[in-house]
């Protein structure tokens, strides 16, 4: 399709260091979901001792482990605290997978008792209750706006979400936050943060496109999303939901 629609600027923060399970697929995903509608993607690789200059319309982070958590942990707040926390003010959007989303919460306290400082971008904090507690690892579904979301997790981490923090989802199969209380994710304005792998967009269209279009309120909010014809994206929800015992 030929690009006659507007600009959509993704950061795509620290693809190196933060890329677990595929996540890298998200911003494929992202990608031709706005080609196809004739959206021009310019995506913006911040590597690890980069600093954002220019404004973006999307950020998007994946998952990491301790190591790269906290390099990453660094650069964010050292170097592109401000930028990015300045662009979500005035509206851009967020999906932040697993290490990412607990960076982009109050902190993040690993198992050895060490903080690493996130951003604040959601009111939580994560706590690593030890090496010798099992993992939340598995399959997940869950409950989102009258629709499903399907993913897979495996985190040590227990992430609390604060009384200005709002759930992304509730969970039906699997783990989710923390394993207690029900939630999954956490949503702060245009912002998301889930602990889905898998990648998860590729597989919950739904969500791929509401972040598509959370975006473009920033920069082209007159554009409006024409349906795609993606029935290979659905069959994939479909066979997760059966994979996790429920259809």
């Amino acid at each position: 399709m030929t690009a006659s629609g507007p600009v959509l600027r993704i950061a795509y923060l620290y693809p190196d260091l933060m890329n677990l399970y595929a996540d890298r697929g998200n911003v494929t995903c992202l990608v031709q979901r706005c080609v196809w509608r004739g959206i021009t993607p310019e995506i913006r690789r911040l590597e690890w001792n980069d600093r954002l200059v220019e404004a973006a319309d999307l950020y998007v982070i994946g998952g990491g482990q301790d190591r790269q958590q906290q390099l990453a942990s660094q650069g964010l707040t050292t170097r592109n605290a401000d930028r990015i926390l300045s662009d979500l003010a005035d509206g851009a959007a967020m999906l932040a997978v697993c290490g990412g989303y607990q960076l982009m919460a109050h902190r993040y306290r690993a198992a050895d008792g060490s903080e690493l400082p996130g951003l604040g971008v959601f009111d939580a904090e994560t706590i690593h209750p030890g090496a010798n507690v099992p993992r939340c690892i598995g399959n997940v579904v869950c409950d989102w706006n009258d629709s499903r979301l399907v993913g897979f997790e495996n985190h040590g981490g227990r992430t609390y979400l604060g009384t200005d923090a709002a759930p992304l989802a509730r969970v039906l199969r699997g783990h989710g936050n923390n394993a207690e209380d029900g939630t999954e994710g956490a949503v702060a304005g245009a912002a998301i943060g889930t602990y889905l792998h898998g990648s998860v967009l590729p597989k919950n269209p739904h969500l791929a496109d509401h972040i598509i279009r959370t975006a473009l309120a920033h920069s082209a909010p007159e554009f409006k999303l024409e349906p795609l014809h993606d029935s290979a994206e659905w069959a994939a929800h479909r066979a997760a939901l059966r994979v996790a015992g429920l259809r």
